[in-house]
């Protein structure tokens, strides 16, 4: 639950003018740096909140339960703050940010909205534009191997062990073992039933011991 101060929750419910976001990004090499959707720069714990940057808030996403919401936040490339170098060396990957809303004329009435992590960047002419993810999206990544049909190696590495030779691979079975004779390197569950299982009705004849339909 939020604790907003009750003079900036009077500002808030009366649509006062004096109003701003405050964003306050920490990059994984602990760099602080803060931007304002304002016309000048604020201090907020400390950080100097640069205004001449053109950050904006963009289009939110919010959720219940487990779900994670997540929230656009856009700006221009620049020298002192996100720029094409530090994007491309990545610089600016899993960086955390702290979404605030201030009332400028009064820095110290101010309520945190949010949290979290810059998730995809994107260029778009001479500015960028983020996801920022909630606490909540890390449910949703992916930890180790996932059970499925294709090979989730890569054509050639070490898990894989075979010159590709120019050659390409789709990952299927039938492809490791016809083509490449590496049915024992396999990375994939080619019995995984599909949706074709669903589908699928008793075979006449031939054996019914259990095993394979194959």
């Amino acid at each position: 639950m939020r604790d907003i101060p009750i003079e900036l929750a009077t500002r808030i419910e009366s649509g006062a003018a004096t109003l701003c976001h405050v964003w306050i990004a920490t990059r994984a090499d602990g760099a602080r740096m803060g931007f304002s959707d304002h016309d000048r720069a604020l201090t907020i714990d400390g950080v100097v909140c640069r205004a001449e940057t053109g950050w904006t808030q963009g289009a939110a996403e919010t959720a219940t339960g487990l779900t994670a919401g997540s929230l656009a936040i856009g700006g221009a490339l620049d020298a002192g703050g996100v720029n094409e170098a530090a994007l491309v060396a990545g610089a600016w990957d899993g960086a955390s940010v702290e979404t605030w809303r201030v009332d400028w004329r009064r820095p110290d009435l101010r309520v945190r909205l949010g949290s979290g992590r810059l998730g995809r960047v994107r260029r778009e002419g001479e500015g960028f534009t983020a996801d920022l993810d909630g606490p909540l999206a890390a449910l949703d990544r992916v930890v180790g191997r996932t059970y499925g049909r294709l090979c989730d190696a890569v054509l050639g590495d070490a898990r894989c062990g075979v010159e590709p030779g120019g050659r390409t691979c789709d990952k299927r079975w039938e492809t490791c073992v016809g083509e490449f004779g590496n049915g024992v390197n396999f990375r994939g569950f080619p019995e995984v039933p599909g949706d074709d299982f669903l589908t699928a009705y008793p075979a006449t004849g031939g054996r019914h011991d259990g095993g394979s339909r194959r």
